[in-house]
């Protein structure tokens, strides 16, 4: 699949139970911030397990164009020798970062407080996504930052020569945000802080310290304080992903909702601040259950077993939940439609600027699919069907968005006319083995162009 060529339309199916181990890909945000801390530490940092779908490919290619070494062996390990912080070089070229915006605003972090310029470029999705609430941040270190009329790429960022270390209070709970202010403190001197009254996924503050940085944490009335002190010599470290939950939120879910449906996917990602779509469907009455629950490079994993599970019921989702499964939602909203009653979801403005308005993608096409949906500017209410009560029938659009895709292809398992989606290439950006994967449980795929 490729998010940059033609469309490819998908058909998804009802078929046999979805059965067996689904192997899903490397964490993204783990990937990402692997390459990004390698490229700022001195010397040889080693990961495996890495995520090797077209956004963390293009943050490769974008450390390699800061001055880098970049490599991938032939068993699949890759090796980042990296330049240490303040010594990324000015890149030749632009930086295209495709439809990534975790790898746009956590390189832009990262090269914000070093006297150079780069400018930065993206897919039509990312083109449209906005940018402000990252260059705004780094312009309180002294970074200049001009682009499109609504802060959108493609945008050319002056680091700043002289940087000041800042107190951010993050205004939307935001972990690329945050992430884009602490990588930038990484070169300033004295000590960056940042505010969020919201707990986000916490991987950057995790791996800089493990890569070296002095950062600390304190939860306040205000809300989580975190301290980073500036212009540390951060060291290579060897690192093993752990398994995507994102990505594994797609077999889970297609097997919750798929008649006599049993699978496990082995050594997930299960960091508290990544794990709300489980307890989400625990709630719901989900048989899903955590065997093996270990630790594994400072990140508690464990192998997630999901049986078919008739029973589930609509919830209202806690908005304070949010924050821990907010690229889930859509997904969410495919098993909620194969549940009974309505399931509520709230505190989600944030799903309108993510790579579609994924409320209102997935809004339309659950209505296409005979879903009743009820949406607002930072809520939507799915009314559930039942047990394979979603009619389909419907060719979706995906907005070039790769969670849209997935997360239709995944209803069209259990509905009962099948349903397509414009275009699967975009799932390549992030889970590329998708189609394979699912193929090998059992499900019914096809495409049109085959």
């Amino acid at each position: 699949m490729s998010s940059h060529g033609d469309p490819i339309p998908m058909t998804a199916r009802r078929g046999t139970a979805l059965k067996g181990i689904a192997d899903v890909p490397g964490d993204k945000s783990i990937s990402h911030r692997s390459l990004i801390l390698g490229a700022l530490s001195v010397g040889e940092t080693r990961v495996t397990g890495l995520l090797e779908g077209q956004d963390v490919l293009d943050t490769a290619s974008a450390m390699r164009a800061f001055g880098a070494e970049v490599t991938r062996s032939d068993d699949g390990e890759w090796s980042i020798h990296g330049v240490g912080v303040g010594g990324f070089a000015e890149p030749e070229d632009v930086i295209d970062c495709g439809n990534s915006g975790t790898g746009v605003r956590l390189i832009m972090g990262a090269m914000a407080t070093s006297p150079i310029t780069a400018t930065f470029t993206g897919d039509a999705s990312l083109r449209s996504r906005p940018m402000a609430r990252v260059t705004d941040p780094l312009a309180l270190f002294g970074t200049q930052a001009f682009g499109r009329a609504k802060g959108q790429l493609p945008m050319t960022l002056i680091g700043a020569a002289d940087p000041l270390p800042v107190t951010y209070t993050t205004p939307v709970p935001s972990a690329q945000v945050k992430s884009a202010v602490l990588l930038a403190g990484l070169n300033a001197p004295g000590q960056t802080v940042v505010i969020e009254a919201e707990a986000t996924r916490d991987h950057s503050e995790r791996m800089l310290a493990g890569f070296g940085a002095e950062i600390t944490t304190e939860i306040t009335p205000e809300g989580r304080v975190i301290t980073l002190t500036g212009q540390p010599d951060l060291r290579p470290q060897t690192i093993v992903v752990p398994r995507d939950p994102s990505s594994a939120a797609f077999p889970v879910c297609a097997a919750l909702i798929s008649e006599g449906s049993d699978i496990l996917v082995p050594n997930i990602g299960l960091n508290p601040t990544r794990a709300g779509l489980f307890e989400t469907l625990r709630d719901m009455g989900a048989d899903l259950t955590y065997e093996n629950p270990r630790e594994e490079g400072g990140e508690p994993v464990a192998d997630l077993r999901a049986r078919f599970s008739p029973e589930m019921k609509g919830i209202e989702v806690p908005p304070e939940r949010a924050a821990s499964m907010i690229d889930e939602y859509p997904i969410l909203s495919v098993v909620a439609a194969n549940a009974e009653g309505a399931t509520v979801m709230r505190g989600v403005k944030e799903l309108r600027v993510k790579e579609s308005d994924r409320i209102a993608a997935m809004a339309d096409g659950l209505r296409a699919c005979g879903v009743e949906v009820d949406d607002g500017p930072d809520w939507w209410i799915v009314h559930g069907r039942g047990p394979g009560g979603v009619t389909g029938g419907a060719t979706v659009a995906t907005h070039l968005d790769h969670r849209i895709a997935m997360s239709f292809l995944c209803a069209g398992f259990a509905s009962q006319q099948g349903i397509t989606v414009d275009d699967a290439g975009p799932i390549a950006t992030s889970f590329p083995i998708f189609e394979p994967l699912m193929r090998d449980l059992g499900a019914q795929l096809d495409r049109a162009n085959r």
